[in-house]
């Protein structure tokens, strides 16, 4: 079925290449609901994950306000923190903070520590690493597929954020775009990468981790969550539903089909961007408007749709 709707809307280009299995940070729609009162009193517990007191923050509505409101409970610059986990202080990005905090949830701080290099010979076009950022710009190594090129390279490790590139500082870049740098590297040529790794506490962390699956959890705990969002307020919202989780991880896997991304949050995002539409024009029409960056191919668009359509027919498993 032609997309005609959305090719009136849509002027960007439709190249569709496979990237170093890059993750997004959760992007968020263009017009958010109505701020809730609530959400703002809600207050969350806060520790910096190589050992501190606990803290408390409130009143953010999105990554890089909660970071403001960590740097301000413990004195440190809010560039400092890396990223964060919940309930846990390790470095385990099954539990990496997305755009939904469960309300009961207790959030550890990664802040950067020892800076290394490492020079390596690319051997083979995927390097074997999955990229994702913090939303404040920090892209950080998300997963290493085991016996990949990078897998070999062992001082190379989960949770190490990319500071530099050939020389070339992307401390300021999005996911996606280092991502197409290291995907653009050429093959059979030496490349430096200057890295920057969590500061650890004096145990052992589990800094490395092996390609497993994307996990099947639920996107958060409890009943209601607390969603950030970079445009507009935090919001405080039930847990998707069981119709919804599958066509969140239905689509998550479409994501890597097509562009190369494993992104539990973004998925979320593109199945809420397809709730109230009547028809796959209309739904792309609404991508465009909320993600317009990612220029989604329509053929992505097109399988997306049947796969909210299955999920709600029940023919997903």
């Amino acid at each position: 079925m032609p997309l005609g709707l959305r090719n009136k809307k849509k002027d960007k280009s439709k190249e569709t290449f496979k990237l170093v299995e890059s993750e997004a940070a959760a992007p968020a729609p263009a017009a958010a609901p109505a701020p809730s009162a609530s959400a703002s009193r809600l207050q969350f517990h806060t520790q910096l994950a190589h050992g501190s007191p606990t803290g408390r923050v409130e009143g953010f509505g999105s990554a890089r306000e909660l970071y403001g409101r960590i740097g301000e409970a413990f004195g440190i610059h809010p560039a400092q923190i890396m990223f964060c986990t919940l309930n846990t202080h390790k470095v385990d990005m099954d539990k990496l903070l997305g755009a939904q905090i469960g309300l009961e949830d207790f959030i550890f701080a990664h802040v950067k520590g020892q800076r290394k290099e490492v020079e390596v010979l690319k051997t083979d076009d995927m390097l074997g690493l999955t990229i994702t950022d913090n939303g404040t710009g920090c892209a950080f190594i998300k997963r290493i597929k085991e016996g990949s090129l990078m897998d070999q390279t062992k001082t190379v490790c989960v949770g190490d954020h990319i500071e530099t590139i050939n020389g070339r500082n992307v401390s300021e870049y999005r996911h996606y775009e280092v991502a197409k740098m290291l995907k653009d590297l050429e093959k059979g040529q030496k490349f430096k990468l200057e890295l920057v790794e969590p500061l650890k506490a004096f145990e052992k962390l589990e800094p490395r981790s092996k390609g497993r699956t994307v996990p099947e959890a639920k996107i958060s705990k409890g009943r209601e969550t607390l969603r950030l969002r970079t445009k507009g307020p935090a919001t405080v919202e039930e847990v998707p539903t069981e119709v919804e989780e599958k066509a969140i991880k239905k689509v998550d896997e479409l994501l890597e089909t097509y562009m190369g991304i494993r992104d539990i949050e973004l998925a979320a995002t593109i199945v809420e961007a397809g709730r109230d539409k009547k028809n796959p024009d209309e739904f792309a029409v609404a991508l465009d408007e909320t993600l317009g960056d990612f220029a989604f191919p329509d053929e992505f668009v097109f399988d997306v749709w049947g796969a909210i359509g299955d999920a709600k027919q029940g023919r997903l498993e």
